[in-house]
């Protein structure tokens, strides 16, 4: 019994002493988080002489530290934000700037524009406050702004728009501390503007751009800009190859519709004149030259149809197709344009040269038949007068033996006052005679007036179109 006793006894003592060892094996298996906070005990309890360390002394900024979450800081889980900051209350004020980034493109065939611009909103959200030591602001992305309430802003008559998201989503959200929110994006929109062409192209017109609430009226939402014309920034380096930008200005004015109420909405107006420049080249300067080029034939032989007629045709054809080229890039609007009408008055002008030709041309041949009934009916006056004094044998020797017919125009003496000249001489010597010219005498005068048309028209058209190129541009420059 001893001796079980004593082996009873020695096996109680190695298990103690196993006890002992295997206590320090277990301390290598703390963790380190463990052992790190352990540590940071130790030396905020023994580390007094550390005590003017400002490392030790200054208190963390809660807003940046990495392990608080901003969904956590700014308390989003706790407030309903679907509803407006303060609702019950006054309407919120929302403040609006935008910078003009480009005006890309004006349409007047479509009657818009398109504008990229940078819209900022300013608004408080007590909401969205949260404790600062430094007072810094918090920027997010567009990942925030679908869980905070923003003002729902939409462009009044816009046709389409599009927020920019290249290469991620061309938004911001930045939150202060008192709760003060920045909203920023960048939008492309294409907006309608009401043009007046009655004074294309030398005309001006003046565009908007319009932003409202879409669902709070001036009761819940007060949209205003936020530092007047202030509010609306340009970038300079802004150009277009039609028009020229004159000025930019804001306004503010409410909108009412007549199921929903009253609302606040923005303006942005921008005045824009048209280089004519362009319209000069293409438009004025042709259809110009294509009337003084219809003048040519004033200047040309009656007798020659062939320089006279394609020259007027032609002309004509011309001033069609410039008429044509400028129509198809337009509207097609109910009333007249300027261009418009300098284009029709000169394609009137070439018509009425071709007119003029027209008529000189029926009353040539209308001398033409009286001359040869006049020929037809003269006797021989061979024993009349003195040849040596008349010459009459010569002169209807040389255009009797010609036939009219065959040569046309060119069968008329080309000296009409031999002419004339010669039949006044027969008409003095035999009565006989005279009482056949004496018909003719009409005709003569007929003869000449031909001339006259061509003579009167050569100052005529170029005075009358001068005289309206004065009174076109004094109206519309």
């Amino acid at each position: 019994m001893q001796v079980d006793a004593v082996i009873v006894l020695f096996c109680v003592w190695l298990a103690g002493a196993a006890g002992k060892i295997a206590q320090p094996k277990g301390l290598k298996l703390e963790t380190y988080k463990q052992s790190r906070s352990r540590r940071d005990t130790r030396i905020d309890g023994g580390g007094g002489h550390k005590s003017g360390n400002p490392i030790y002394k200054r208190s963390p900024d809660m807003t940046k530290s990495l392990m608080t979450k901003s969904e956590q800081l700014l308390r989003i889980d706790d407030h309903d934000f679907t509803m407006r900051p303060a609702f019950g209350g006054p309407p919120i004020p929302v403040g609006v700037d935008v910078q003009v980034e480009s005006l890309d493109t004006i349409s007047e065939v479509d009657m818009d524009f398109t504008m990229t611009l940078y819209l900022r909103h300013y608004w408080k959200d007590e909401r969205l406050s949260f404790p600062s030591t430094n007072n810094q602001s918090m920027t997010f992305d567009s990942r925030l702004v679908k869980k905070i309430w923003v003002p729902d802003i939409f462009f009044v008559h816009s046709k389409r728009s599009f927020i920019h998201d290249t290469t991620t989503d061309n938004v911001m959200l930045r939150v202060y501390p008192d709760g003060n929110v920045l909203y920023s994006l960048r939008v492309t929109v294409t907006a309608m503007c009401n043009m007046d062409l009655s004074r294309f192209p030398l005309d001006t017109q003046t565009c908007s751009l319009e932003i409202e609430s879409y669902a709070y009226t001036d009761d819940d939402l007060m949209l205003y800009w936020k530092k007047g014309n202030e509010s609306l920034n340009i970038d300079d380096r802004i150009s277009l190859s039609q028009f020229l930008i004159q000025k930019f200005h804001t306004t503010t004015k409410l909108a009412f519709y007549s199921s929903t109420g009253w609302y606040n909405r923005l303006y942005i107006h921008f005045t824009l004149r048209r280089h004519i420049f362009f319209f000069l080249l293409q438009t004025y300067f042709p259809a110009t030259l294509m009337v003084m080029l219809s003048w040519v034939s004033f200047w040309i032989d009656r007798r020659a149809v062939p320089a006279r007629v394609p020259l007027g045709i032609t002309t004509v054809l011309t001033m069609s197709t410039i008429i044509t080229g400028v129509n198809a890039s337009m509207p097609r609007v109910s009333y007249i344009k300027a261009v418009d009408i300098y284009l029709w008055v000169s394609f009137v002008f070439v018509f009425l040269s071709v007119i003029e030709y027209a008529a000189v041309n029926y009353l040539s041949t209308v001398q033409e038949r009286k001359e040869r009934k006049l020929r037809e009916r003269l006797p021989c006056t061979c024993g009349i007068g003195n040849p040596d004094e008349m010459m009459i044998d010569p002169q209807i020797t040389g255009y009797g033996s010609m036939d009219v017919d065959t040569t046309g125009n060119y069968g008329m003496p080309e000296n009409s006052s031999r002419q004339e000249q010669m039949l006044a001489q027969v008409t003095l010597n035999n009565r006989q005679i005279a009482n056949q010219v004496k018909p003719s005498r009409g005709y003569v005068n007929i003869w000449i007036d031909t001339h006259a048309i061509d003579k009167y028209s050569r100052v005529v058209f170029p005075g009358t179109y001068i005289f309206f190129n004065i009174i076109y541009w004094s109206i519309y420059s």
